[in-house]
Formats: C-alpha cells, sequence, structure tokens
C-alpha cells in the first residue's frame, strides 16, 4: 500500500517535500496511465537560422498564395518533415 499524499499549502512548501521525498513511496507508476492535456501550449524557444535569401523569398510567395505568414509556414513545413522522418525511422523516435 503506497502512503497517503500530505496536503501543501502551497506549492513551495509542494516543492519542499518532493526535494526529500521519492513519488514511488506514493505513486504506483506500474498502474499510472499517459495523460492527454491538449490545452497546453507547447514551450517555445528562439532559435536564429540562416538561409539563402532567395529560399526566404520563395518561401514568402508560398505563404502569401496561402495566406499564412511565413514563419509560421516554415514551422508547419518542419514538422511535417520531421514527421515523415520518424516515421521512416521508428528507432530515432523520441521517447518521453
Amino acid at each position: 500500500m503506497k502512503k497517503k499524499l500530505p496536503e501543501f499549502k502551497d506549492e513551495d512548501q509542494e516543492r519542499e517535500f518532493w526535494s526529500t521525498h521519492d513519488s514511488t513511496d506514493f505513486v504506483d507508476w506500474d498502474r499510472a496511465e499517459k495523460a492527454v492535456l491538449p490545452k497546453l501550449k507547447p514551450s517555445l524557444k528562439t532559435v536564429s537560422l540562416r538561409l539563402p535569401e532567395s529560399m526566404i523569398e520563395q518561401l514568402k510567395v508560398l505563404a502569401n498564395k496561402r495566406d499564412v505568414p511565413y514563419q509560421s509556414l516554415l514551422k508547419v513545413f518542419l514538422a511535417e518533415r520531421i514527421q515523415t522522418e520518424l516515421a521512416r525511422s521508428p528507432s530515432l523516435k523520441i521517447r518521453h
């Protein structure tokens, strides 16, 4: 039987608790299920990318035809290609 979690008055108290306790004493991770949190926004990180000007111009033309910002279209293209490559090579998939 797992231990019962204490009530925490705030996040600081909970953070302090978890810094000195092991979650396996309180949670049966073998029975845990993955949760889907669809309304969470993914963390974003700004990157600097050097591209040939001609490529940027072509991207802007494509984006204009779709009535979207070119940077958004670039993210869509990257996401699609990443999924394609991961589908081709299952061993490359990132495990969470």
